[in-house]
């Protein structure tokens, strides 16, 4: 009896042996493989009717973006930015005219800044942490003054010169890669149609949508 269950033992031992030289066991990787993480971020708005187009369009496909908003273009648009705030994006600050900060002297850049920051609290109770300055040009003295983070860009379609829709979705869409920052403006149509098929695009291959403030302190 005892040599028979012996004998069992050794053959189902020899026919595992023989099943994992041919199906061997896949290797674990100690570390999971991240996603590859990718900002899209939005200048110049809110626009009334592309900006709302553009909010749907992100909620639809729980994507969280960055919006950097032109303080005199909030007044009779709150709920715009209301629904950025609930959905989860993040706002920062494009000035208040859309001025060039480094041709201005400081107290009347603060005040730009500042202003915006005020309209921005007004809506949100939350002062922006996050500035874009118009036309990439920042003054430095400006940050012992606005303690804020400056945030440029990684990929620039040109959206706001082209104005066609797959110029732009296949400019990004080609020279992303992970981490980068894409600038695009939420006041064309033709920029919002690319933003949406970008998304579409990109999560397909792999990439997930962050805020700025995922990118620069990861």
């Amino acid at each position: 009896m005892k040599k028979g269950l012996v004998f069992c033992c050794v053959l189902l031992l020899a026919a595992g042996i023989i099943y994992l030289r041919k199906y061997p066991v896949p290797a674990v990787s100690d570390k999971v493989q991240e996603a590859k993480k990718v900002a899209l971020t939005f200048d110049d708005g809110p626009h009334q009717k592309y900006t709302k187009l553009l909010l749907d369009g992100l909620r639809e496909r729980n994507v969280k973006a960055t919006f950097f908003l032109i303080g005199e273009s909030i007044q009779g648009k709150e709920e715009l930015v209301e629904q950025m705030k609930e959905d989860g994006h993040l706002i920062g600050n494009h000035t208040y005219t859309h001025v060039q900060l480094s041709k201005m002297g400081k107290d009347d850049a603060c005040a730009e800044i500042w202003k915006t920051n005020t309209a921005i609290y007004d809506i949100t109770e939350q002062i922006p942490c996050f500035i874009r300055p118009p036309f990439g040009e920042w003054n430095e003295e400006l940050s012992c003054a606005v303690d804020m983070s400056v945030v440029l860009w990684d990929i620039d379609p040109q959206d706001w010169k082209y104005k066609d829709t797959k110029r732009v979705r296949d400019y990004v869409v080609k020279n992303v890669s992970d981490g980068d920052i894409i600038l695009l403006h939420d006041v064309y149509k033709t920029s919002v149609e690319a933003a949406l098929q970008i998304v579409d695009i990109l999560t397909e291959e792999g990439y997930e949508f962050v805020t700025v403030e995922e990118i620069i302190f990861d």
